[in-house]
């Protein structure tokens, strides 16, 4: 109730005498006009704002740039590159016997040679020149590669090479011989792993022995020229299977 003082109205008794200041008049405060005037006069000084703190704006990324760094992401990652599958080698080969000799024999049309072939009667003209029987043996089925129209094995060249020379020291061991005639690039490539640069050429090969690689029959029937480079070759190796015969 904010009071500071209080005095009865009548004197109470057995109460202790009031003290006499309290029981006077307090005299009303009077402002000087000059102060006052002072006072208006004052000017207001300004309160000062306080610093306002300064925004940062720190830049997120949108939802579409974080999709496009992801997109980024993994075109940067790195792919793996399989090899290219290589088709397996198409051919055909024919082995035969000519005396001490094994002739393995690209088979022109794919077929098994016939008595009036023009590729056979070739043959037999290169057999009689060489001194020996032109009548060579038939030795085995040929040859086909691939071996299966489907499937999954391997049959790319390294297995193709490995097939074809397996055969080919199959039958040395059955019946040895001085030289193996390797005609056509199919068996220079897969039996002598050679290819056309070493045509009319006498090579030593891992498990075969000494080899002569030369054209294809088809090949010296459509270029005549090259019989004469056969026939220096046939020269040189002429005496090897002749002193073998005698």
């Amino acid at each position: 109730m904010q009071v500071v003082n209080w005095l009865p109205r009548t004197e109470l008794p057995f109460a202790a005498p009031s003290r006499p200041e309290l029981l006077e008049t307090p005299q009303p405060v009077v402002v000087a006009p000059i102060a006052m005037a002072a006072v208006a006069e004052a000017p207001v000084q300004p309160q000062a704002k306080p610093a306002e703190r300064v925004k940062i704006e720190v830049p997120r990324p949108s939802l579409a740039s974080t999709r496009t760094d992801a997109k980024v992401e993994e075109v940067a990652a790195p792919v793996v590159v399989k090899p290219p599958v290589v088709p397996p080698p198409r051919f055909a080969l024919q082995l035969l016997r000519a005396g001490r000799c094994l002739l393995l024999v690209e088979l022109p049309t794919g077929e098994t040679f016939q008595t009036r072939d023009p590729a056979y009667l070739l043959l037999k003209d290169m057999l009689r020149a060489a001194g020996l029987p032109d009548s060579p043996q038939i030795v085995g089925d040929p040859v086909r590669w691939p071996l299966l129209a489907r499937g999954t094995m391997d049959q790319g060249p390294e297995a193709a090479r490995d097939f074809v020379q397996g055969f080919l020291s199959a039958r040395l061991e059955d019946a040895p011989c001085v030289c193996v005639w390797l005609i056509g690039l199919p068996a220079v490539r897969f039996a002598g792993e050679e290819n056309a640069e070493s045509f009319n050429r006498e090579l030593q090969v891992e498990g075969l022995g000494s080899v002569w690689a030369l054209p294809g029959l088809e090949l010296l029937m459509e270029e005549p020229q090259r019989k004469a480079d056969v026939w220096q070759a046939m020269r040189r190796l002429m005496a090897r299977w002749k002193e073998s015969n005698e």
